[in-house]
């Protein structure tokens, strides 16, 4: 296989997961991988790091990335236990990744977050390159029903944390400032690369906030790439319990109409109505895979050797370029 550029975008577990798969290929294989990653997390440390600390972009996604990435020999492996280590007790330190006070550290010494992330890269051996979807931090606001005793009533709250762990039906969601200029090196990254990747991850709060930033949407809609998105194994609660498959692809029109994927890639397990799913993909011009990519006796995690697979099987079909006229890989085949 011939040397590919690879761009996945999201946040947290799912991006952990599926950077986890493409250093795999990245070690055997020509592949270049780029993260983008969400910078909206208000919780835990990133939380308290952006209050003491504002206009900090919050670290924690961004450092899971980079762990992801690090290379696997003694170094990297050190380093990446390292950066995810939380600090014990209850004094100042306490529930502090390593990782998030070095990129605080560092953001202060090199007064930018691009450098900041390359030079944590060099740092963990990073197989590949982890930039922030923006390098201004961002706010989610979600427009959520059912808080009340009125289910049809709509309320606004702000935060990530209070979006993902809203008991009711989040609606829609929105960033402020709903201007946010788009890391410019992303932006490139996107638009000469053979694959995008979406997903999987929280829906709302991980994935979405990506085709919020005008700059971002813009390029994943015009890029000549291959456009993969990776749907999630299990409903999460606070977010998108009781959605169907297919609901997650109405959310994503509903936010950026113009999106479309060139390719869903799901686990069977998690496609109750296969004849549903299929239909709405075609409705994108694309198509559907079905693969089993759930961790054994874990199934609502992604197994990052599954993925490097179906990822591997995926680039090898892309012909130059990424896609055909058709929007689909060449000799790729549902399962």
């Amino acid at each position: 296989m011939t040397s590919r550029s690879v761009v996945t975008l999201g946040g947290g577990h799912g991006l952990y997961a599926m950077l986890r798969a493409l250093r795999t290929l990245a070690r055997r294989a020509e592949v270049d991988v780029t993260a983008v990653v969400t910078v909206a997390d208000d919780g835990g440390s990133s939380g308290r790091l952006r209050r003491d600390n504002p206009g900090i972009l919050p670290p924690g996604d961004l450092r899971m990335a980079l762990a992801a990435l690090a290379d696997d020999g003694p170094d990297g492996t050190l380093w990446a236990n390292t950066f995810q280590h939380r600090f014990s007790g209850e004094g100042a330190l306490a529930g502090h990744p390593v990782g998030n006070l070095v990129l605080a550290g560092l953001g202060e010494v090199l007064g930018d977050p691009i450098a900041t992330l390359d030079a944590a890269g060099r740092m963990l051996g990073c197989r590949g390159r982890v930039l922030p979807m923006s390098c201004q931090p961002l706010t989610i606001v979600g427009e959520v029903a059912g808080l009340d005793d009125q289910p049809d009533t709509v309320r606004r709250i702000r935060g990530q944390v209070a979006v993902a762990a809203t008991p009711g039906q989040v609606r829609s969601v929105s960033l402020e400032p709903a201007d946010a200029v788009g890391c410019d090196e992303a932006v490139q990254a996107i638009s000469t690369a053979d694959l995008v990747i979406l997903g999987p991850g929280s829906w709302f709060t991980s994935v979405l906030p990506h085709l919020l930033v005008p700059g971002l949407r813009e390029a994943l809609i015009g890029t000549a790439a291959h456009r993969l998105l990776v749907l999630n194994l299990v409903p999460q609660p606070g977010e998108t319990e009781g959605f169907s498959p297919e609901q997650h692809l109405d959310v994503i029109s509903e936010h950026a109409p113009d999106f479309r994927a060139d390719t869903v890639l799901a686990d069977p397990a998690a496609v109750p109505n296969r004849s549903r799913l299929t239909s709405a993909v075609r409705h994108w011009n694309g198509e559907l895979w079905t693969r089993t990519v759930a961790a054994e006796g874990k199934p609502e995690q992604h197994d990052p050797d599954a993925l490097a697979n179906v990822l591997d099987e995926l680039l090898t079909a892309l012909p130059p370029g990424g896609r055909t006229r058709s929007g689909n890989p060449t000799s790729a085949t549902t399962g």
